[in-house]
């Protein structure tokens, strides 16, 4: 499936997104990047989609191919950044993917733009409240990545060149100051959370907690995947997305 990089002007600058050639039908599927690391590690989960649907995964302001702004925007910048580029794109509605910090984006958007979403899935959610400090994360991360595909580091080595020491520092503390767990409960649309059996980054207790704050979540665990099950289980993540998108 064949995928070409087009750019949107916001007030940010200008905002990429890898567009599929493929199947047309509303509502698209936007997929959204994690902690730093852009819509490149996407391609895998994108590429299995694309037959189904039109898939955006875009770089958000700051990160990938995207523009940079002088400074980290704030997760509420983020959210206001993605609904600009819906209006430049033209999109009135979609279903959303996150993995990881782009599920916080996507809580915070989905809280604050319900008549934008149709459906969201939440892959590995960060931050689990319990372990809302850097060094718990940072060992976290130690223990999921012996369960990664050895090529998901080379993009992330990528993806982190390009944003830069200030940029890589500042999101992480976005992430940790952010409580996701807050805006759950305020999300109208159905929401599907996904868990790899074996992801370090966002235990089954918190997750089982993510969906009973959500009005209206459900929840499905992929046996033997980890984190990022968007780039190294692409095939088992699909199946479990495919029928709470209708696709």
């Amino acid at each position: 499936m064949t995928f070409a990089s087009q750019w949107r002007t916001i007030s940010w600058g200008r905002m990429h997104a890898r567009v599929s050639a493929g199947a047309d039908g509303m509502p698209p599927i936007v997929l959204v990047h994690g902690l730093v690391v852009a819509s490149r590690y996407m391609l895998p989960l994108a590429e299995r989609l694309a037959p189904l649907r039109t898939v955006y995964a875009i770089d958000l302001p700051g990160y990938g191919l995207s523009q940079k702004p002088r400074r980290v925007l704030s997760i509420m910048e983020l959210t206001g950044a993605l609904e600009e580029w819906m209006q430049a794109e033209r999109l009135s509605i979609a279903h959303f993917i996150g993995n990881s910090f782009g599920c916080q984006i996507l809580a915070e958007f989905a809280a604050r733009c319900p008549r934008r979403v149709d459906r969201l899935v939440l892959q590995g959610p960060t931050v689990d409240p319990d372990a809302r400090t850097f060094l718990r994360q940072v060992w976290r991360i130690i223990r999921n990545s012996a369960r990664e595909r050895p090529g998901l580091g080379r993009i992330m080595l990528g993806d982190y060149a390009r944003a830069g020491p200030r940029r890589i520092v500042g999101t992480i503390r976005m992430a940790l100051d952010d409580r996701i767990e807050n805006k759950l409960p305020y999300i109208e649309a159905p929401v599907l959370v996904v868990r790899g059996q074996h992801d370090a980054m966002a235990p089954q207790r918190w997750v089982e907690r993510v969906c009973r704050l959500l009005p209206h979540g459900e929840l499905a665990v992929i046996p033997g995947a980890a984190h990022t099950i968007n780039y190294t289980g692409p095939d088992a993540l699909v199946a479990v997305v495919k029928p709470f998108l209708n696709l």
